[in-house]
């Protein structure tokens, strides 16, 4: 399963990507990767919405 997280970092919003079998084993990666941002909104993949607002995936580093 894919799922997309919803999370704010420094003020501003941003979606990632996460491949994972649950959604608490998405959020224990999402924080893995920035434990300093805050999440709001954990989905299951949307094959059509997603596809027009691409999420980044969790390896990916923000600037």
């Amino acid at each position: 399963m894919h799922f997309t997280v919803a999370l704010k970092l420094n003020g501003t919003t941003d979606r990632i990507g996460v491949d994972a079998e649950e959604a608490l084993i998405t959020i224990l990666k999402v924080k893995t990767g920035r434990p300093e941002a805050s999440i709001t909104d954990v989905r299951r993949h949307n094959r059509r919405g997603d596809a027009r607002h691409p999420s980044r995936a969790v390896a990916e580093d923000t600037p």
